[in-house]
């Protein structure tokens, strides 16, 4: 269910509020909400969300992403997201894909290489060629 991308993040598709639970379990701290309020009928709020990482002792950022890509605000906001996690990261969107194109060019923006990002990505099964040009 939850994709490990390296030792400080997995990704997963949407997940519920009883999947945070598990997720604090698990070991995760933090929790990023990649996947924007009715996007779908069926996915729980990012209210809810954030109830769910309240109750479970997560720390908990919304930052919603529509299929009209990625802004600056968005990136800056996922990397200080990423930087103020006390410990590893669990982010979601419906697939993982857009969680794992923003972590990506939030730390390609920090430095790291984007043959390890591309890497890193590709054994969790994502591909970050849409995005290698951004990556540097």
């Amino acid at each position: 269910m939850f994709r490990k991308l390296d030792e400080t993040i997995s990704v997963a598709g949407q997940i519920e509020p009883a999947d945070v639970a598990e997720a604090a379990r698990q070991g995760f701290t933090f929790i990023i909400n990649n996947r924007p309020d009715g996007e779908a009928s069926d996915q729980p709020s990012a209210a809810e969300m954030k109830a769910a990482a309240d109750a479970a002792g997560l720390g908990y950022a919304a930052i919603p992403i529509t299929h009209a890509g990625f802004s600056e605000d968005q990136v800056v906001a996922m990397g200080q997201a990423l930087a103020a996690a006390p410990g590893p990261v669990l982010a979601f969107c419906r697939s993982g894909t857009r969680s794992t194109l923003i972590w990506a060019l939030a730390r390609a923006r920090a430095g790291d290489a984007p043959a390890e990002l591309s890497a890193k990505a590709a054994a969790a099964g994502y591909d970050l060629s849409p995005i290698r040009p951004l990556l540097g």
